[in-house]
């Protein structure tokens, strides 16, 4: 990805936020999304948005997993809609639990590395369909993707003709670090945990007992709320162990379908140095990684720009490999 930023877009905070809350999204009309819920194996539910643009019957399917707290209304996701209704694809966003602004049912929630979920939502999607299903993760959904391909290895190809992770925490210590610390504590650690601790509070009166009232007000980062809340609500001793075993990087040299990954080095969230290495990846794997973008930026000029540059490389990639 030949990616430049604006001149006066300069560094990874402002081509995040700017990207997030000003830049365009769409060049045509907005994205009207229909939203169908699904049923879980545990009795749960699933919502997933479809654009309603026009695609042809055996068009390729994009199914856009978001990141961290986000949903179809966001930027990344209304741009890859809007980017898909351009190519001629369908595109459908798949709401973690908890994240399509209503409550789940059952205790757990959403996790970095829930490829159990990931397995379960692309396999109903492919289910009956001839046409290819092809698979974006923003953030956090970008690493369970990961993730998930990694756990399925050869297997995965029968189920999707591509994966990309955008801006993804692969090494998820070193990015809880990194947003532990100094202007991301202060700003997009508050962000979270504002959305985050109400919702966890909503589980608890869901499920009385699930988890420590006390320690969750107490969070002040999203290492103590792993703690607390994320990493026993899914089978992790703690905040150390669920960072391990979620994390994708390691499991990147077992991909076999064509994947990209796609970090840009200013990435306030992720340390340039945890990015993986070539020698680290299977031959299959792809890494993109421009100086510029920010966290799921990429916004382009002129002003006030658009951030439709991400949404168009990615599927370039997924289309050459069609």
């Amino acid at each position: 990805m030949n990616y430049v930023a604006p001149w006066w877009l300069p560094g990874g905070n402002l081509q995040t936020i700017w990207a997030a809350v000003r830049a365009r999204r769409f060049m045509g009309p907005p994205p009207v999304f229909r939203r169908e819920r699904w049923s879980t194996p545990d009795s749960d539910f699933v919502d997933v948005d479809f654009s309603e643009h026009p695609s042809p019957a055996d068009a390729p399917l994009l199914v856009v997993f978001h990141g961290l707290e986000g949903s179809s209304g966001s930027h990344y996701a209304e741009a890859l809609a809007d980017v898909a209704r351009v190519r001629g694809w369908a595109c459908a966003v798949p709401h973690f639990r908890g994240c399509s602004g209503e409550l789940n049912h059952a205790p757990r929630a959403y996790h970095s590395g829930d490829f159990e979920e990931i397995d379960w939502i692309l396999r109903r999607f492919k289910a009956g369909r001839s046409s290819p299903v092809l698979a974006v993760g923003i953030s956090l959904g970008g690493n369970a993707l990961m993730r998930w391909a990694g756990e399925l290895g050869s297997q995965a190809g029968a189920v999707v003709g591509g994966v990309v992770s955008v801006c993804s925490p692969l090494d998820l210590a070193a990015s809880g670090w990194a947003i532990g610390r100094g202007f991301n504590r202060q700003v997009y650690t508050r962000m979270f945990l504002r959305t985050m601790v109400p919702k966890a509070l909503l589980k608890l009166d869901q499920h009385p007992g699930l988890f420590d009232r006390e320690a969750l007000l107490a969070t002040r980062d999203l290492y103590a709320f792993d703690n607390v809340v994320t990493a026993p609500l899914h089978g992790f001793k703690n905040t150390e162990d669920y960072w391990s075993r979620a994390s994708a990087k390691p499991h990147l040299h077992n991909i076999c379908v064509p994947a990209l990954v796609l970090n840009a080095l200013n990435d306030p969230f992720i340390p340039a140095w945890s990015l993986p290495r070539a020698q680290e990846v299977a031959r299959s794997v792809t890494l993109w990684q421009p100086k510029q973008g920010g966290h799921v930026g990429f916004p382009s000029a002129p002003f006030p720009g658009d951030v439709r540059a991400m949404p168009q490389a990615v599927t370039a990639f997924l289309a050459a490999h069609l």
